[in-house]
């Protein structure tokens, strides 16, 4: 532990942010530099628990008092293979991830907690801009082959670990670029896509192959994954959730993943964004209040709304954590993001009831009632419709939020695969599905979740994968140490 009172001494601070009416104007990252002395201070705050609730609180169980210690005493070379050794990829972490460690930290019961997120991104970006992070190809080659379907988070973890223990690995994207939900649904406020590029050069450099626009089941066939000595499946939760009320196909009611992913294809150049996914000069509601509908109110400002409001069919957040949902528990609080402080009308406990459409079949306004949740005991949460709460709301184009119900169906049924109850993937302790050789990981096996949880089981699926290919693997587990020299 290097400050013994750095918690007592030091106040959270976090990085500045370009003003919001000056950040909607482009695309780029908003956050201002830190100097490394208030870093050193930031990880100086660590308590350096006895029992650093911060690891149960991380899916990839990152070793988390000993990064924050390196980065005080200004190891920062110590701090990133520390952070490396749990985490493949901790820029991508360090921008998107809703820091559930943060919520777990023992500071964080009386005082704000160690900014562990942040520091995590300082420790990465610096191993950069140092050039201390090079590919890292294996020593020696199996002959295994392992095809890995589908490139977001969960498929980049499992393919980096899987040629790290020496196999050849194949990536399968049916885009057009790699990085799944990374490219084409995190806005480039949130991560720009330069992010992506770099690691990615390691990657290729390390000798995974990748290929794009090609989507096994459609256009590769599934037979030809015979050649390979196993796979694994990471190709998300896509299968988005409409809202089957009147009106519903009226002009303008739009997916948000349509929205933005067609809005990060037009930042990178690759077309103009199409009137129908235009937010300019339109009333814009967007539905539901999760992350992504976060991303839709900072992409709506950016293209210049006319208003954005934004429905969360429930009830407002409490300011602080309830008896119900103490500490180290995931706080259920009110949270604002950065998109939110550019600019919405936030509305909770309201559903939407229709879509009104003009003669033409273009979406004109919303109609509306407000709902009240009704708790017995015992029994779950019902919802409630308040009487006389129906309003109509002028809205041009409306951005479904609704979260997704599980991967699509496609490959599943063409591999002859066992879905679970929730209609994912089942895939075992051990990540194999109901076919011996072919495994599945992230949100293909366990539905819609964060991007730490997506690399924790591609790095769990590897080392599975490894053992069933040689019968034993090095490949570490989550919170195990550094990654193996094949």
């Amino acid at each position: 532990m290097g400050e013994i009172r750095g918690f007592l001494e030091y106040d959270r601070i976090q990085e500045e942010d370009i003003k919001p009416a000056e950040r909607v104007k482009n695309y780029n990252e908003f956050h201002q530099e830190l100097k490394t002395e208030e870093l050193q201070k930031q990880g100086g705050r660590c308590m350096d628990c006895g029992i650093p609730f911060c690891h149960s609180g991380c899916p990839l169980g990152n070793l988390i008092p000993d990064f924050n210690d390196a980065v005080y005493r200004n190891e920062w070379q110590k701090a990133l293979k520390i952070l490396h050794a749990t985490n493949n990829f901790p820029e991508f972490t360090g921008r998107l991830c809703p820091a559930p460690c943060e919520s777990a930290c023992v500071l964080g019961i009386i005082e704000p907690p160690v900014a562990i997120e942040m520091i995590e991104k300082y420790i990465v970006e610096r191993g950069f801009k140092e050039g201390w992070i090079k590919p890292e190809p294996p020593a020696h080659r199996t002959d295994k082959k392992v095809a890995v379907i589908g490139s977001g988070p969960a498929g980049l973890a499992a393919a980096q670990q899987l040629n790290r223990a020496g196999h050849h690995v194949t990536v399968f994207e049916r885009d057009a670029k790699i990085g799944g939900l990374l490219r084409y649904g995190i806005p480039d406020f949130k991560m720009e896509k330069k992010v992506i590029d770099r690691r990615l050069d390691q990657m290729l450099a390390e000798g995974i192959e990748f290929k794009t626009n090609t989507e096994v089941g459609k256009n590769y066939s599934v037979e030809e994954l015979k050649a390979f000595d196993a796979v694994v499946l990471c190709g998300g939760a896509t299968e988005k959730r409409d809202l089957p009320i009147p009106g519903s196909d009226a002009q303008g009611v739009i997916q948000a993943m349509e929205f933005l992913k067609h809005n990060n294809e037009a930042v990178d150049g690759l077309h103009e964004v199409e009137e129908k996914l235009n937010a300019h000069g339109k009333n814009v509601i967007v539905i539901g209040g999760g992350d992504t509908g976060s991303d839709c109110v900072g992409t709506s400002n950016r293209h210049g709304a006319t208003s954005v409001t934004n429905f969360e069919i429930l009830p407002i957040p409490a300011e602080s954590r309830t008896q119900e949902n103490p500490w180290p528990y995931w706080p259920f609080t009110l949270k604002t993001s950065s998109s939110h402080e550019e600019g919405v009308n936030r509305n909770w406990s309201i559903q939407t009831k229709e879509f009104i459409k003009d003669p033409k079949g273009n979406l004109k306004a919303l109609k509306t009632v407000e709902v009240e949740w009704i708790r017995r005991p015992g029994q779950r949460p019902e919802i409630e419709e308040v009487p006389n709460s129906e309003k109509e709301w002028p809205c041009d184009l409306a951005l479904l939020s609704l979260g997704f119900t599980g991967p699509e169906k496609t490959l599943s049924e063409k591999l002859g695969l066992e879905l679970d109850p929730r209609t994912n993937i089942k895939g075992a302790d051990d990540y194999r599905t109901n076919m011996k050789n072919i495994f599945v990981a992230g949100d293909m096996r366990r539905g819609q979740s964060l991007i730490v949880w997506a690399i924790s089981e591609g790095r769990e699926a590897a080392h599975n994968v490894d053992k069933f290919l040689m019968g034993k693997s090095k490949l570490p587990i989550k919170g195990e140490g550094d990654l193996p020299t094949p």
